[in-house]
Formats: structure tokens, C-alpha cells, sequence
């Protein structure tokens, strides 16, 4: 149940300011610590004077990487146990504690698909669920491919294939593709191509 905190009656912001102010945190506690991610949950007063309570996954960061070699789009299938079933996915990877996102994203494009790669283009991050987690993705392009030896972690089993982009995008178009960091990753490749006049795949054919 929501509390007046005390002068809340005092004045009344407009919803800008109030948004523009955001939300102060009054007391936070740690509800729980695991490997991966913690879970905190916040008091926070709201500019209106109220409080409320924000619950919040705590997580590192991790990185995407998009492969390209010509009109190939690097793809990994993998099981994933939180949606039951096996999943299409370009190459992640959570960063280590202090870990700069460039050399997480080699070290997984490794691992993970045994590429090494020339170049490596940060191109956006975003928050994968701003509502409730603090987690950033990094989103990098890879070009200059090169095949080497993949070690993954011991948990993990990966098949990665190469895939032809229209195909990829059939796959987004379809459903297929359910993850959201790759079809950020593809559409981001997309609209880096209808703004560059050196855009490989600027023929590619519209999967419908």
C-alpha cells in the first residue's frame, strides 16, 4: 500500500517535472544474491510524494555480436531452459565484473562459435527489460570472420551455423526467431545498410 510521505500535500508537480525528477530511493534491500543476478527491492518517493516499491534484477551486462561474412549472418542454436525449448540466437555473453564490453564481445564470439573476427563495430546497446532489470546489452558488429576452435562453457551445448540472411529474416518474419536480442541484432544490420552507400546487403530480397 502506497504511504503520503511527509509534505506531500505541500505542492503538486506537473508530470513533466515529475518524470524529469525521477524516483529517490529511501531504503533498499537485498532480497537475493546469485551468480548471475541479484534481486533488490527499493522504497522509492515518487515525485507526488508518495512511495512505492520497485522490484529490480540486478544483472552485469552482457554483450551481442552480429556475424557477417558476405550475405551470411553468424547463428547459434541452443536449448534454454527458461522457454523450454531450443532457440535461434546470434552470439552472447554476460561480462565479467569490470570487463570491457569490446573484449567480452571477442571472448564470446570465440567460445561460444569458434570466429575470431578483423573488425568488431559497437553499434547501440539497450536495456533488455527496463522495468524491472538493470541489464545492458551491447550490441557489436563482426566482420572479417575467421574460423578457430570454439570452447564453451561446461554447461552449455551450441551449434553454430552459418545462415543466409534472407533466410534469417524469414525466420524473424515467421516467429521463428523469438529472441529479442536478434532481431534487434537483425534489424540493426538492416537499417545499417539502407543508410550506408557501401552496404553489403542492400539487395537482399524481402522474405514475403
Amino acid at each position: 500500500m502506497d504511504v503520503d510521505a511527509p509534505g506531500a500535500d505541500d505542492k503538486v508537480e506537473s508530470p513533466v517535472r515529475a518524470l524529469e525528477g525521477g524516483e529517490r530511493v529511501i531504503r533498499s534491500e537485498l532480497a537475493f544474491s546469485g551468480k548471475l543476478i541479484k534481486v533488490r527491492v527499493d522504497e522509492v518517493l515518487l515525485p507526488g510524494g508518495r512511495v512505492a516499491k520497485r522490484e529490480i534484477v540486478v544483472h552485469r551486462g552482457a554483450v551481442a555480436v552480429v556475424g557477417i561474412d558476405g550475405d551470411m549472418v553468424l547463428m547459434e542454436r541452443q536449448y534454454r531452459h527458461a522457454a523450454g525449448k531450443p532457440m535461434w540466437e546470434i552470439p552472447a555473453g554476460t561480462l565479467e565484473e569490470g570487463e570491457d564490453p569490446l573484449e567480452c564481445a571477442r571472448r564470446e564470439l570465440l567460445e561460444e562459435t569458434g570466429y575470431t573476427a578483423e573488425s568488431m563495430e559497437e553499434v547501440m546497446h539497450f536495456y533488455v527489460a527496463v522495468g524491472y532489470s538493470t541489464e545492458i546489452i551491447h550490441l557489436f558488429f563482426a566482420t572479417g570472420l575467421k574460423k578457430a576452435k570454439p570452447s564453451p562453457e561446461e554447461d552449455e551445448t551450441i551449434r553454430a551455423e552459418m545462415v543466409p540472411l534472407d533466410q534469417v529474416l524469414k525466420m524473424v518474419r515467421t516467429n521463428e526467431i523469438e529472441d529479442a536480442k536478434t532481431i534487434i541484432g537483425v534489424l540493426m544490420l538492416l537499417l545499417r545498410d539502407k543508410t550506408s552507400s557501401k552496404g553489403q546487403f542492400l539487395s537482399v530480397r524481402d522474405p514475403r
